[in-house]
């Protein structure tokens, strides 16, 4: 039986292209963000559906699975709150209203109760109650389940990502493929981005109007021409460092304002990666930051991935955020095939 699945949150389809690439067919990307449906729909045979998932019965997803068919659901529910970068600012005992979204997923499974279930996420989210809760439903259910925290370099991403994988099955056991690459192998940021076109700060590639890099003020271009690939502000002449390095707590933030290198895997993509003081997202040798192209290729995005047209123009920020949030696509094909590997396995397909 063929394998076919949902997946939740989809986004802007990282996670829908990589199953699809592993011979999953996606038949439905759920997202309340509307403003994902034109790239996910234009790169995806999979119908986008607008919906909160909080509002979704499990009923609407099973007319959505046809007979005869090996039933996966997967999704990366948003969980903001057990990132390293909100944790820092969390209040002890308050929670933000994004963690009711893996409690949906969780209800949706119960509802469905598909044969293969995959979840991506923070790192940070495996040892909270939340997760743990999420676990003991799946078991509860009668699945076999694995999870681990995976180097996105592994499996073919040109970036340092940590992200925590989990596969469930209803058949029986089920693992993560091995990785993939070694670190001596690593996809880099040289293989990934070295052959683009040259691009100046402030300009848009007449080629690709993804392919376009922030301006930067008079004194930020001073910086970068005095930042080394892999090197912080330290680098940079005295007069140069902002007010907040030269103080003791600066010392704490060594990666902005810094360039990527050549030959090693970039560092993690954030939603702000378009931005040179936002982390080290300096182009390895040009005068600016990596563009928005650049940025979604890291994401291992494929180059002719379409993000705008006539329609739909470039919106630097929105289109920033969508990147950033993805489930990188070689991440997500490693996922895919592993469920197929799997289904083999329990010779199922």
């Amino acid at each position: 039986m063929p394998c076919m699945a949902i997946d939740l949150f989809c986004g802007i389809g990282g996670l829908t292209k990589g199953l699809s690439l592993a011979g999953i067919d996606v038949l439905a990307g759920f997202d309340i963000d509307e403003s994902c449906q034109f790239v996910y729909e234009a790169n995806n045979e999979a119908e986008f559906v607008c919906e909160d998932i909080m509002n979704i019965e499990g009923g609407e997803l099973n007319k959505i699975y046809p007979e005869n068919a090996v039933r996966a659901l997967v999704g990366c529910a948003p969980c903001q709150p057990f990132s390293k970068y909100s944790s820092r600012y969390r209040k002890k005992g308050h929670m933000d209203d994004k963690w009711r979204l893996l409690y949906s997923f969780e209800r949706l499974i119960r509802e469905t109760l598909p044969d293969i279930v995959s979840m991506e996420n923070v790192p940070n989210l495996i040892h909270e109650n939340i997760f743990l809760d999420f676990v003991k439903t799946l078991k509860e259910l009668k699945y076999s389940i694995e999870y681990k925290i995976v180097n996105c370099p592994d499996y073919g991403v040109p970036q340092h990502r940590r992200r925590l994988v989990l596969l469930a099955s209803r058949f029986g056991k089920i693992d993560l493929i091995p990785p993939l690459y070694d670190e001596e192998h690593y996809i880099t940021v040289r293989d990934a981005i070295g052959h683009l076109q040259p691009i100046e700060a402030g300009e848009i590639c007449i080629n690709d109007s993804l392919h376009r890099s922030s301006a930067l003020s008079e004194i930020n271009m001073e910086r970068i021409r005095q930042s080394v690939p892999g090197g912080t502000w330290r680098d940079w002449d005295e007069n140069l460092k902002l007010r907040c390095h030269r103080k003791a707590s600066g010392s704490t933030f060594p990666s902005v304002y810094g360039r990527m290198e050549w030959d090693r895997p970039s560092p993690t993509m954030t939603t702000q990666f378009y931005g040179y003081g936002n982390g080290r997202f300096g182009h390895p040798e040009q005068d600016r930051a990596i563009s928005l192209r650049e940025g979604a290729i890291l994401q291992s995005f494929p180059e002719d991935y379409i993000f705008a047209d006539e329609q739909h123009p470039v919106k630097k920020r929105e289109l920033g955020t969508h990147i950033g949030n993805a489930v990188p696509v070689e991440l997500g094909r490693a996922i895919g095939i592993s469920i197929q590997e799997h289904l083999k396995k329990m010779e199922v397909n």
